[in-house]
């Protein structure tokens, strides 16, 4: 595709999306300017209408049907943020749209794409199943399926986050992008090669389902055999035909992040930010805090890191910010033995207390198989102020005799 095809193609997205897609905010982080020397923004599509990016690839897509389309309805398979986008889309644009998802899907994201107006239908056990289930009532129907990432359309339209980040920010220098399917990065990316070729954009992937550093090697989307990652957001098997042939074009630089650094991302977002973030939504950060310099190669200007999406369980959250604190250091969980005779306890308490740790709970156990007849296995939940911190109250119970085994 030509350079001015694509490019025109954006900025016909970006005045169909003018009238109702939110110009969202950026803001200055300055706990990450410090750490990486340059001054860091961040982009807040948490704070898009339906709470991601999404409703600008999916308006976008469904706004250009012609009539014979929009009359037969719009279907979409998803688990959450593509959901509550077709939804929302489709009922601004007067017509229907049916969603299947999992049967497992969240309940706080099943709600509200029945509230942005689609029909719902809870079909299979995982994202491909439910796929599978649209193709079939597409076909059934005739339908159009609306696509996650894969159609240039979206594409198009999710490269209007580039065009904001141009106007809020002209002197950015590196743009990181969440990357699942490569709508979103294949849109910044394609958008800012054409029209700042000087800004490096490096997309982001949750280690445990990185598809785009294997496909790009072999030159064509390569499925992965397995993923196991907390950022659901951006766990997509197989990237798409379309987006693939714009990223291979504009060349970004791909980083991957962990677990550990994904929880640590959204626990930071929350506390300096006051941002409810999602995990793939915190991605970006997560490689700010967690890849060296060399990875990163910083651009000179400021950094914008895109913030993609919000939505998160709450029950979930709990467990993410737990995992966070811990991977930042201020959460300890220990088993320590101790004897089981009077003051045992109340002596560990106490040499606990000198060392300034916060004892948020303790459980203990008479009964396990390694345990001599007297003695007692405590489970200590503690709150450090860091990893120094931390270090320093382990040092302290082993100083003291106690055996302590650390509770990932």
């Amino acid at each position: 595709m030509a350079a001015m095809d694509l490019l025109g193609r954006i900025e016909a997205a970006a005045t169909l999306l003018a009238p109702v897609i939110r110009r969202t905010p950026v803001v200055s982080s300055r706990v990450l300017s410090e750490r990486i020397g340059h001054e860091v923004r961040l982009k807040c599509e948490n704070l898009q209408r339906t709470g991601s990016f999404k409703p600008r690839g999916a308006y976008n897509r469904i706004a250009n049907l012609p009539e014979a389309e929009r009359v037969r309805g719009v279907v979409a398979a998803s688990a959450g943020n593509h959901a509550q986008g077709v939804a929302w889309a489709a009922t601004s644009l007067g017509i229907e749209s049916t969603v299947f998802m999992p049967v497992g899907a969240a309940l706080p994201k099943l709600v509200a794409t029945k509230a942005y107006g689609a029909t719902v239908h809870q079909v299979g056990e995982t994202i491909d199943e439910s796929l599978a289930a649209a193709h079939e009532f597409a076909a059934q129907t005739g339908a159009t399926l609306v696509h996650p990432f894969d159609h240039l359309d979206i594409v198009s339209g999710q490269a209007t986050v580039a065009l904001e980040i141009l106007e809020q920010i002209p002197d950015v220098g590196t743009v990181l992008v969440p990357t699942g399917g490569g709508g979103l990065l294949a849109g910044i990316a394609g958008a800012l090669q054409r029209l700042a070729p000087q800004v490096r954009v490096i997309g982001v992937q949750a280690a445990e389902a990185a598809a785009w550093p294997a496909s790009l090697a072999a030159g064509k989307p390569q499925r992965l055999e397995s993923m196991a990652t907390m950022a659901d957001g951006i766990a997509v098997g197989l990237p798409g035909e379309v987006p693939f042939e714009h990223i291979v074009e504009a060349a970004p630089a791909i980083l991957t992040v962990d677990e550990d650094a994904l929880s640590r991302a959204l626990l930071l977002c929350m506390e300096r930010a006051k941002l409810i973030v999602e995990p793939a939504g915190a991605a970006a950060v997560a490689a700010l805090m967690a890849c060296t310099p060399e990875e990163l190669d910083l651009r000179d200007g400021p950094v914008c890191a895109v913030l993609s999406g919000g939505n998160i369980d709450p029950l979930f959250l709990t467990r993410v910010v737990g995992h966070g604190l811990s991977a930042a250091g201020r959460y300890l969980s220990a088993r320590i033995t101790i004897s089981d005779r009077p003051g045992s306890l109340s002596r560990l308490l106490a040499e606990l207390g000198r060392t300034g740790a916060s004892v948020l709970d303790v459980a203990h156990s008479r009964t396990g198989a390694w345990l001599a007849i007297d003695e007692v296995e405590v489970l200590l939940t503690l709150e450090t102020r860091g990893p120094a911190h931390r270090d320093d109250v382990l040092t302290a119970l082993a100083d003291a005799g106690y055996a302590v085994r650390v509770q990932d």
